[in-house]
């Protein structure tokens, strides 16, 4: 199996454009277009049924104390975590994901599911939890949201997109679910997995 995309090679930078923040002369970042990166995949094992996609970023800060803090970075050191930013299940085997079709803007509380194009079903990702205290923006954060790492943050982010080759034609989840349940729910059915990775930063010292 192989996953690629137009708008990025494995392990290349991902365009602004396909990020939730971007930065910004006056408060460190801005919103971004969100738009969802174009994606393609080949050699699929005999027997799919249907995809499953999962974005995923690893090196999300453990601690917030230093996050987006003035004076201060949030140190390569600190442990890190994941933070899921799309679940995607239920997507055909033909075809292809064209940018912007799953979103396009940021949208405030996040946008409806789960019920996603195509026939498609999608997960909340994590900006869900993270902006649980924000009244202004608190909701449930279904599809597809980009890369808004801290702007002080001393690392590069990876954002890992994976494609999953399943033999079922509908994957049995119901109702609200998260990447965690996605996985569970995956287990014994999948035939095969691709990943592409894409990197992304707001501090401009690490951006380059």
């Amino acid at each position: 199996m192989k996953l690629t995309s137009n708008n990025f090679e494995d392990n290349g930078r991902i365009p602004g454009e396909n990020a939730f923040c971007i930065p910004a002369v006056t408060g460190h970042v801005c919103l971004g277009a969100n738009r969802n990166p174009h994606l393609a995949w080949s050699g699929l094992p005999t027997g799919t049924r249907s995809l499953v996609l999962i974005c995923n970023d690893p090196d999300v800060p453990t601690r917030p104390d230093d996050v987006n803090q003035e004076g201060r970075t949030v140190p390569a050191s600190l442990p890190r975590t994941d933070f899921s930013h799309w679940v995607l299940v239920d997507l055909a085997p033909s075809g292809e994901i064209a940018e912007g079709e799953f979103s396009s803007d940021v949208t405030p509380c996040g946008k409806p599911g789960p019920t996603g194009p195509r026939g498609t079903r999608q997960g909340i990702n994590d900006y869900t939890a993270w902006f649980a205290g924000d009244e202004q923006m608190k909701g449930d954060y279904y599809g597809y949201d980009g890369p808004c790492p801290p702007w002080n943050d001393e690392i590069l982010h990876h954002y890992v997109f994976t494609l999953y080759a399943l033999d079922v034609e509908r994957l049995p989840v119901d109702g609200r679910f998260t990447a965690a349940d996605a996985l569970k729910a995956m287990s014994g059915h999948v035939l095969g997995e691709a990943k592409l990775t894409g990197v992304y930063a707001l501090n401009p010292a690490v951006a380059g």
